[in-house]
Order: structure tokens, then C-alpha cells, then sequence
């Protein structure tokens, strides 16, 4: 592949929301998915939702309280690759705050936005599609994906000046959820009977990288046709999704079925990313998740990526490796694996999965 070829998009680069201004009971077919991929509802799982966490007793005296929690994360971690926690120290106005400031730039004229378009070098700014295929089918969504760790990458000038509260207000959001990110980071790293900084360790102890990304869903004339955002599962390390909680639109694949997760107020989504399914030696699990769009309806959620650094080898912990649980994955650098993802764009659960070593 030339320089050429990965400093630009393959063809012209067509903003969702644009589309869904001027579109009248039809989309175009490029963003038309294959009759198996379509988003059919089905409700044979009724109300079932992922596992919903109260954070509250975590660091309390009580120690019943605190195992009860760490098990409940273990279990979910394992068995569903994602949970909501609520109560877990991030001031509720600021998450309102973060969102909404996130949907006034989305508001802004086109051509304010234009000026912070990406390309696919970095993805970082204003963009509309993921993976660089000529004539991929794409999805119903636009972006904006800007890194926050490691400071090297930190630039202010690719964050949005307008709103005029939005880099204050990320800064602060960035900050919390790191310490957030932490603090979980620890509990995970116990419920593997390990000690309580190993995970963080195998990150790059502070010199981890974070960075998020703002999707925004416009109101689709067709919603049973397309996807706005095709399946996969996280590539780095941990997910800390804030979600639009008046307008569901994540799913998750639990036993082959697809689950729409019901947001609880001011909670966070939080998922196990490919990086900790590698380290865990697949103890935990990233899972595959897609979103579907709202014809009456446009959706905001912000998802924060807490990363290892970007040059560490990552492959599975020692301790976590024996003789009747092999090591399942190679060595491979985030920045190897994130360039692996990148020409290919969204594909499942097959990114992971295709590292595996034969047994």
C-alpha cells in the first residue's frame, strides 16, 4: 500500500448527517447491509440487559460489600465482556455536560466542522467512515476521534474550538475517567488473582494512551436496512462508553442473539477491549457489539478508550499461562495490531480471533 493511498480516503468523503437532511424514504446503497447483517429485532431475550453494577460499596469498610462487587465484575467481565456501573465517582452534570457539549458541535455549520476533518493516517478530527476498502459498505454515523494520553499526541489545535467549553470540558471529563479507568483496572487485575497493579503494569503503569470517540447517529429514514456502527469488538483495552440514555441503540451478541442495551441513568457501559482478552488469555472476553439507528431520533455517546502504550509487546500474563491453558496469542504491539484493524475496518470478532495460535 503507498503513503499515497493511506494519507487519504479512496473517494470523496459524504457527511451522514448531510445525508439524513436531504434523504426521503430511501439511504443510498452504500450504506444498505447485506440481508444477514441487517439489525432484525428480536425479542427472545425480553428484557434482558447486561449486568448492572452499583459501585457505592467498592471502597467501604465493609468487605462483604467489596467482594460481592469484585464478583460481580469478574462474572461479567467473563461471561458477558460488558456491564454498567453506576455510582462510581464521576460527577452526573459533568457527564450530562461532556454529552451535550459534544451534540452543539455536531449543530455547528458544516463548514465549521470541515475544518477538523481526518484523514485515515490517524483518524483523529471530524470524520464519517473507518477502514480505507474502495467501495466498502459503510455505516450510518458520524465521528470525532481525538487522543488524550499519552501527551505526546495531546493537540489542541485537532480538538474542537467551538463550542468554547468544549476542550475544558473534555479535559476535565478525560481526567476523571482515567482515574476511573484505574481504579477498575485494579479490580480486574484481583479478580485474576494477581496483584492489584499487574494489569496496569502490563499498560505502561501512567504511560498508558487514552482517547475518545464521539459517534453521532442522525435520524435514518431506513433504520431495519443499515448499521451505525458495523459489528466488532473493542481493539484496545478498555471502554468507558457514556451513552445517549434517552435513545438506546447499542447491542450486544450474547449466545448468537443480539441484546439492546437499556441504558441506566448516568451510568457507564463498560467493556473488555481485544488488548485485556490478550493479556487475560482470554479469561475475560472482548464481545462483539454494533449499534442500530432511530428514524425519529439522532443519538450521541462518547466513547472513551483506555489503552496500553502503544509500543509494549502485549501477550498473555505468566501467571494466567499453564500447561493445560497454553498461551493463546502471539506477542503483537497495540500500534501493530491497531494498523492491522485499520486497512481492514470493522470485521467481528475475526480480528482477535485470527491471532490465535494453533493448538
Amino acid at each position: 500500500m503507498s503513503n499515497k493511498q493511506q494519507l487519504d480516503w479512496p473517494e470523496p468523503i459524504v457527511r451522514v448527517q448531510s445525508l439524513s437532511e436531504t434523504c426521503i424514504g430511501s439511504i443510498p446503497d452504500r450504506y444498505i447491509k447485506p440481508s444477514n447483517d441487517r439489525p432484525a429485532i428480536d425479542s427472545s431475550f425480553g428484557d434482558a440487559n447486561i449486568p448492572i453494577i452499583d459501585l457505592g460499596g467498592l471502597y467501604s469498610g465493609d468487605p462483604d460489600a467489596r467482594a460481592s462487587i469484585c464478583s460481580k465484575i469478574s462474572e461479567a467481565c467473563k461471561e458477558w465482556g460488558f456491564f454498567q456501573i453506576t455510582n462510581h465517582g464521576v460527577s452526573p452534570d459533568l457527564m450530562d455536560k461532556a454529552r451535550e457539549t459534544w451534540r452543539q458541535f455536531f449543530h455547528l455549520p458544516l463548514d465549521v466542522k470541515q475544518q477538523y476533518a481526518n484523514s485515515p493516517k490517524t483518524y483523529e478530527g471530524y470524520g464519517s467512515r473507518l477502514g480505507i476498502e474502495k467501495g466498502a459498505i459503510l455505516d450510518w454515523s458520524d465521528y470525532y476521534y481525538l487522543h488524550y494520553l499519552p501527551l505526546s499526541l495531546k493537540d489542541y489545535n485537532k480538538w474542537p474550538a467551538l463550542p468554547p467549553s468544549c476542550r475544558e470540558v473534555f479535559d476535565e471529563y478525560g481526567r476523571e475517567l482515567v482515574k476511573l479507568c484505574g481504579r477498575l483496572m485494579k479490580v480486574l487485575s484481583r479478580n485474576l488473582e494477581l496483584e492489584e497493579e499487574v494489569l496496569q503494569k502490563c499498560f505502561g503503569g501512567e504511560n498508558i494512551g487514552a482517547c475518545l470517540r464521539v459517534n453521532f447517529y442522525p435520524k435514518c429514514p431506513r433504520p431495519e436496512l443499515t448499521l451505525g456502527l458495523s459489528s466488532h469488538s473493542d481493539p484496545g483495552g478498555m471502554t468507558m462508553l457514556l451513552p445517549d440514555d434517552q435513545v438506546p441503540g447499542l447491542q450486544v451478541r450474547k449466545c448468537d442473539k443480539w441484546i439492546t442495551v437499556k441504558p441506566a441513568r448516568h451510568a457507564f457501559i463498560v467493556n473488555i477491549g481485544d488488548q485485556i482478552q490478550v493479556l487475560s488469555n482470554a479469561i475475560y472476553k472482548s464481545v462483539e457489539h454494533r449499534v442500530i439507528v432511530n428514524s425519529d431520533k439522532e443519538r450521541v455517546s462518547l466513547a472513551f478508550f483506555y489503552n496500553p502504550k502503544s509500543d509494549i509487546p502485549i501477550e498473555p500474563i505468566k501467571e494466567l499461562v499453564t500447561q493445560e491453558r497454553p498461551a493463546l496469542y502471539p506477542a503483537m504491539t497495540f500500534d501493530e495490531y491497531r494498523l492491522f484493524i485499520r486497512l481492514r475496518g470493522p470485521r467481528g470478532k475475526s480480528q482477535v480471533e485470527s491471532l490465535k495460535s494453533p493448538r
